[in-house]
């Protein structure tokens, strides 16, 4: 059986620079192990599955895995969902915002000139997390406690944790080591330090999470943990938008994530690029429903 397939490029600073994320659509009838089994072929961070809103509220519903793990939510996901919900012919009942369904509830995302941007959803979890785990996450990242400038939980669904650190150098220097993490809890973590003054970016992001073997994977781009490090620097009072952050740099890639707004009306953009356009046969055994 043929479903529709596109594979969106997000957060790219140029071609092939961001975060690829599969998106099949028409996904009505797909068993939840038919989609962990797509996901896990994929092998990328993020893949996800368009179908027709429970409320009439949502242009679309949008169930997201990472591999074998369903996700409340996801940032590129978010983008890369709504221009596939876009490329595959689809008009939004308001003309500039797509509103997407999905574990967290309704997310709106702005469709602008030059790229997507989502409103960030609130957080699930928050405040700062133990001070033994902020001695465990120091020596998993191979880190002297004089490099982390505090460490919170920054969750709005995936479950992050942040560490600020001293510097974008240090960031691009981390080596985590997930046997010193044994706490699953702490292991969707988010790695973060300020860019030297006068850069064209304000933060260097790396992102780290289990991949489904338990080894640590590093996510290329991500607009999630962009959102909820934004929330969370705004209020501490260390940085407010509008600002630029980088990310990817480690692995070859060019990521630029926008944060604009304040407060509960805080937008998290960037260029999402259809990059494959067509069909994916998942099987004759799909039900129709």
């Amino acid at each position: 059986m043929l479903k529709p397939f596109r594979q969106v490029d997000v957060f790219g600073d140029g071609p092939f620079a961001g975060n690829p994320v599969a998106v099949i659509a028409e996904a009505q009838g797909l068993t939840d192990e038919q989609m962990r089994a797509i996901s896990r072929w994929t092998n990328l961070s993020e893949c996800t599955f368009l179908l027709p809103p429970s409320t009439p509220k949502a242009d679309y519903r949008v169930r997201i895995f990472a591999l074998d793990k369903e996700l409340p939510f996801a940032g590129h996901p978010t983008l890369g969902s709504a221009r596939a919900w876009l490329d595959l012919g689809n008009e939004p009942r308001s003309a500039d915002v797509v509103v997407q369904e999905c574990g967290v509830g309704l997310v709106p995302v702005h469709i602008g000139a030059e790229y997507l941007s989502f409103g960030a959803p609130g957080l699930v979890r928050s405040g700062p997390i133990p001070r033994a785990a902020r001695e465990m996450l120091t020596e998993a990242l191979g880190l002297s406690s004089g490099q982390v400038v505090d460490a919170a939980w920054v969750d709005n669904g995936p479950g992050w944790v942040a560490v600020l650190l001293d510097s974008a150098e240090t960031v691009l220097g981390v080596t985590p080591d997930i046997t010193k993490i044994p706490e699953s809890e702490y292991q969707f973590l988010g790695v973060v330090g300020p860019q030297p003054e006068g850069s064209a970016t304000a933060l260097e992001v790396r992102t780290f999470f289990p991949d489904d073997t338990g080894a640590l994977r590093e996510d290329p781009v991500t607009g999630s943990l962009s959102a909820s490090v934004a929330q969370w620097l705004e209020y501490s009072g260390r940085m407010s938008p509008p600002y630029v952050t980088s990310q990817g740099t480690v692995l070859q890639r060019r990521g630029r994530v926008h944060v604009e707004g304040t407060g509960e009306a805080l937008w998290v953009g960037g260029r999402a690029h259809v990059t494959v356009s067509g069909s994916i046969d998942v099987g004759a055994e799909a039900r129709v429903e």
